[in-house]
């Protein structure tokens, strides 16, 4: 069963906070516990957690500031924060707590030179003599909701826009129309890139920085089998397939182009392949007939594609006459394909697209 991701409210936070503190302490043995107290106010007047520890020459105090957010983006905040709390009280060492702490944030955390603890166990301490880490334990707190909405159809239209052209700072309006999207999908997006720090944002708009972070997260979320596939046979040879699918589609114009080892095939050729993939925004009767193809349930060399959004056909090219995807989308495609379809798919990602970032 799917979990749905429900943000954790600050005041269930906190008493698992309290556990999480005295679970990651509990591994050094020669700290005590004295207490765990609550600030009053909001954070900018304090953090939110107190920790008072008896170590074997002196007392330790901890400043833990809980947030419900443990992506890099809050942690850079977490650790200004921190360090403007400390500045004049600088015996206490400083904790980013959160449900689940991010690698990019725990990253953070350790060059600010503040701590680090999570509900799933994770933690990293290093004070006085002490110095606890534990890492690796996965999120236990479902991101469903928060994968879709950054991976959903109309939100990778964005993403698509932003991985043609890293480093371009585009405006709302301009990053909106060139997506075919609202304004406020666009300002979705941007606030879930910003926690993740793969954007930036200024006077000129915003700027996508870490391209290949977010193809990498997008692929490992993508799931081919939203696209609606249809598997025919032909007795035609894999190359007069694609030839006649594209002088077909050009005659009834319509809208298509080859994806996975099809594509892949024209533009950074590693695998051989037996079956065409492509994407036809209209594949009715009348195309089938023209191709001579018969649905089949086993044994298929055609694989026709009723895209899960139009945004597939964004950044299409043609090659030698023929429409095909664009690297972006022949990554997406390839990357969980079995066999060799990752090879195929970093074969992509080196000879074409990592050159134009």
């Amino acid at each position: 069963m799917v979990k749905r991701f429900i943000p954790v409210k600050m005041e269930n936070l906190l008493p698992a906070a309290e556990q999480a503190i005295r679970s990651c302490l509990r591994q050094v043995p020669f700290a005590t516990v004295n207490s765990i107290e609550g600030q009053p106010g909001t954070s900018e007047q304090g953090p939110e957690l107190l920790v008072r520890l008896s170590l074997p020459d002196k007392e330790q105090t901890l400043a833990v500031e809980v947030k419900n957010n443990g992506q890099p983006r809050i942690a850079r905040q977490v650790a200004s924060q921190l360090q403007r709390y400390l500045a004049s009280r600088r015996e206490d060492y400083g904790v980013f707590l959160a449900p689940f702490i991010s690698s990019g944030a725990a990253e953070i955390c350790t060059k600010e030179g503040i701590g680090f603890i999570d509900l799933a166990g994770n933690c990293r301490l290093s004070f006085d003599g002490v110095y606890v880490e534990r890492q690796g334990n996965p999120n236990p707190f479902s991101e469903k909701r928060l994968l879709r909405s950054l991976f959903g159809p109309k939100s990778t239209r964005v993403l698509r826009v932003l991985l043609s052209a890293p480093g371009k700072y585009w405006k709302f309006k301009e990053l909106s129309k060139e997506a075919r999207v609202s304004l406020g999908q666009v300002s979705n997006v941007k606030k879930l890139l910003l926690d993740r720090e793969w954007i930036r944002e200024g006077p000129r708009g915003l700027a996508l920085v870490e391209p290949e972070l977010l193809l990498v997260e997008w692929a490992q979320n993508y799931d081919f089998r939203k696209n609606q596939s249809t598997d025919f046979y032909s007795l035609e040879s894999v190359s007069d397939i694609e030839s006649e699918l594209a002088r077909v589609c050009c005659e009834r114009n319509l809208v298509y182009a080859l994806t996975g080892f099809s594509g892949a095939a024209r533009l950074a050729p590693m695998v051989r392949y037996q079956r065409v993939s492509a994407f036809v925004e209209d594949m009715n009767d009348d195309l089938l007939a023209a191709l001579n193809c018969k649905p089949v349930s086993s044994g298929a060399n055609v694989s026709l594609l009723a895209p899960y959004d139009d945004g597939v056909f964004y950044g299409s090219r043609s090659v030698d006459g023929i429409e095909i995807a664009s690297p972006i989308q022949l990554y997406l495609d390839l990357y969980g394909v079995r066999g060799r379809g990752e090879e195929a798919a970093n074969a992509i990602l080196e000879q074409e697209i990592r050159p134009l970032w």
